[in-house]
């Protein structure tokens, strides 16, 4: 028991190491203004990006590149702001009141509660812009074709995954359920989870692994994989709404029942839904087990969304 508690701290202060790395590489990324009419946005941009966080899209993009051999950095860097940038920018929008309306998010209030509605809606579209502008800086850098093509493709899964086929079709899907007064289907929730938290997932890896040269039968596994652990992310999302704590969230829990919202915990109860998380995730470690290079601490990090508590 003591081993593994000591096991769990050492792999939550590397969490924490690699997370403050990621923060000090979007430092650079951040927009910087270059007139006065500028600085608001500016502000409000870096206020949404640099607000912390797990930082796990990034990390998992990183982690799969360098399990399959990849080591350029001016590379990876770009397409790992990019995708940060997208996943904040969605959380921007999700905050606002014609959506979850949430003035609170990891421990501070929202960027539409600190700047206003329109100005939430502007910094989501600003930062989804800035995402593609700092993804395609990775042309510069390609040293050969083949690169530029792995950069292309890249690009098309990033495009394609954040689009109406993944995140925005998962989030339409979502508010649509909200209507709905007849429990979700099976088919209704691996749609929605799938999609919206599942497609930026499965991008981060599958980008990771296109810029390292995997084989499209390894990027076709890490597809599978992907979805299960987004999947299970969402499920354990849903699980900590109910059991969770406020003040280790860093937002307040309890909202999917007050607001009437169907999720996987509420349709299956929390027995079922942790059975599920666990299946999913030890299914996401025996695909990543069957992949070339050095896989560990992806092993680890699914393992702790199995546990974790924020």
């Amino acid at each position: 028991m003591t081993e593994n508690k000591t096991a769990d701290k050492a792999f939550q202060e590397n969490m924490k190491e690699r997370a403050a790395a990621i923060d000090r590489m979007l430092e650079r990324y951040v927009f910087r203004p270059v007139c006065d009419e500028q600085k608001v946005i500016a502000e409000a941009m870096s206020y949404s990006l640099m607000a912390g966080g797990k930082r796990l899209r990034p990390m998992l993009m990183q982690e799969t590149y360098r399990m399959f051999g990849g080591s350029k950095t001016q590379l990876i860097e770009p397409f790992m702001a990019a995708m940060e940038m997208i996943h904040t920018y969605s959380l921007v929008h999700d905050d606002l009141p014609a959506m979850d309306n949430d003035e609170y998010r990891r421990g501070r209030k929202t960027t539409w509660a600190v700047y206003g509605d329109a100005m939430g809606i502007l910094t989501g579209d600003a930062l989804l812009n800035a995402a593609f502008e700092t993804a395609l800086a990775v042309l510069e850098v390609c040293e050969t074709t083949e690169q530029s093509r792995q950069a292309g493709r890249a690009l098309k899964v990033l495009a394609h995954n954040a689009g109406v086929h993944g995140m925005i079709g998962g989030q339409v899907a979502d508010m649509a359920a909200e209507q709905q007064t007849q429990p979700l289907t099976g088919d209704q929730i691996e749609y929605i989870y799938g999609n919206k938290t599942g497609a930026l997932i499965e991008a981060s890896m599958v980008i990771g692994a296109i810029l390292a040269g995997a084989s499209a039968e390894q990027q076709e596994a890490l597809t599978r994989c992907a979805m299960d652990i987004g999947m299970a992310f969402q499920i354990q999302d849903d699980i900590l709404d109910i059991v969770g704590d406020s003040a280790e969230l860093g937002k307040p829990v309890g909202s999917d029942a007050a607001n009437g919202k169907q999720t996987y915990a509420t349709i299956h109860g929390l027995e079922r839904s942790g059975a599920e998380v666990a299946r999913l995730s030890n299914e996401a470690i025996a695909i990543l087990q069957e992949l070339p290079g050095d896989h560990g601490f992806l092993e680890t990090l699914v393992r702790y969304l199995i546990d974790r508590r924020s």
